[in-house]
């Protein structure tokens, strides 16, 4: 594994110059593929610290830019910490169908057979599977502000009424696959932070990913700016960890995004990353898998952009159910974002040019944005 260190001299500063090259010849030309265009997206944005992570062939490289914390001077480096945002989701849908491959239950069982605080509620014709796919029929993109509490939150999941039939239309929802999560640590008997680490994290030798992030850890954890350049950290929610809460080095994102690229250590897992990786409901070009968004070869730049598109995102949206689903592809792309208030991130696979991605950045910017950053970054290796 190959890692550079950039550092910027001032917040927004278009030129960025290398602190520290790990490796001379042939990563020098890698590494100024990727700063080209690291580089123009991070002053367009005022971006001030960024980890990239590439997977070329199996082989792993990761950058440093800029600043982790602007007011201390800390540059970006292999151990800080990025707020993840729902990047987190993938990790709860890898876990809910690990579950699935251990008989604790089956994705297509009704949510309220596995969590008895639901029965007799909305639950009892919305499926796992619809929570894990934002198709349960309208739940909103966050809880109310008022709610506090478990069971507050299981009194709001009783009472809620569902808009659409369920498996009919997609609304993206941190409720929706939190709940799953939640259910799936409920089964597993353990608590979700603890059925993570033994279950995925252990397994792929995750070793810097951290749900709350621990003192001896603390030094390493960045922060996010807000327009205004004001640092922000992520407040504790319902269902949080599930949801979005995860925090984690590019290294660490990497690792995991290998293991659904060219495979699990273990069976049930590798079971588990090929079920996350499947279509279940069509909108548009995108299929959407459990946490992952997929779109068949060749993707165009336009088709990824569109599927992440504020009126995908925040509105309500007709969709197709596949039976049978479609099969993880070994082409085409898969891709997932997630952000914060504070930072800004993006993940994706491209299976058929063995190449993964990891964008890590402590501020919040556009979608299209990050997804053109890496597209452009995949063209490049392509090419090569």
């Amino acid at each position: 594994m190959s890692a550079y260190l950039f550092t910027a001299f001032a917040l927004g500063a278009a030129a960025l110059l290398p602190a520290t090259l790990a490796h001379a010849e042939p990563d020098n030309r890698l590494a100024a593929q990727v700063d080209d265009v690291i580089r123009p997206l991070m002053a367009e944005h005022r971006i001030p610290g960024m980890a990239v992570g590439l997977s070329v062939d199996g082989e792993q490289h990761l950058f440093y830019y800029g600043l982790a914390d602007i007011e201390a001077s800390r540059a970006v480096d292999e151990r800080t910490l990025f707020e993840l945002g729902s990047i987190s989701k993938l990790y709860t849908a890898t876990l809910a169908a690990y579950a699935e491959t251990q008989d604790v239950f089956a994705l297509d069982d009704a949510a309220s057979r596995h969590l008895a605080a639901l029965a007799g509620s909305a639950f009892d014709d919305i499926s796992l599977l619809e929570l894990a796919t934002y198709t349960a029929g309208g739940l909103p993109l966050q809880f109310p502000e008022t709610l506090e509490g478990e069971q507050a939150m299981l009194e709001y999941f009783r009472d809620w009424r569902p808009d659409f039939a369920p498996g009919t239309h997609r609304l993206y929802s941190n409720p929706s696959l939190g709940l799953l999560g939640y259910i799936t640590a409920e089964r597993l008997g353990q608590p979700f932070e603890e059925a993570m680490t033994e279950h995925v994290f252990a397994p792929l030798e995750i070793t810097h990913s951290f749900f709350d992030v621990p003192a001896d850890e603390r030094e390493h954890y960045a922060y996010g700016y807000s327009a205004s350049d004001a640092p922000l950290r992520v407040n504790p929610g319902l269902l949080d960890a599930q949801a979005y809460g995860l925090k984690a080095t590019a290294s660490d994102v990497l690792r995991f995004l290998e293991a659904h690229r060219a495979g699990a250590p273990t069976a049930s897992l590798q079971a588990a990353m090929n079920t996350t990786q499947a279509g279940y409901f069509t909108l548009g070009d995108m299929a959407q898998g459990l946490g992952w968004e997929r779109y068949a070869a060749p993707a165009a730049l336009e088709q990824l952009t569109a599927g992440s598109a504020l009126e995908v995102v925040l509105e309500p949206n007709a969709v197709e159910r596949m039976t049978p689903p479609l099969p993880p592809s070994t082409a085409g792309w898969l891709h997932k974002t997630g952000a914060t208030n504070g930072f800004g991130n993006y993940v994706a696979i491209a299976p058929g040019e063995r190449i993964s991605v990891v964008l890590l950045a402590n501020r919040n910017y556009p979608n299209a944005a990050r997804i053109e950053a890496a597209y452009r970054l995949v063209e490049r290796l392509r090419a090569d």
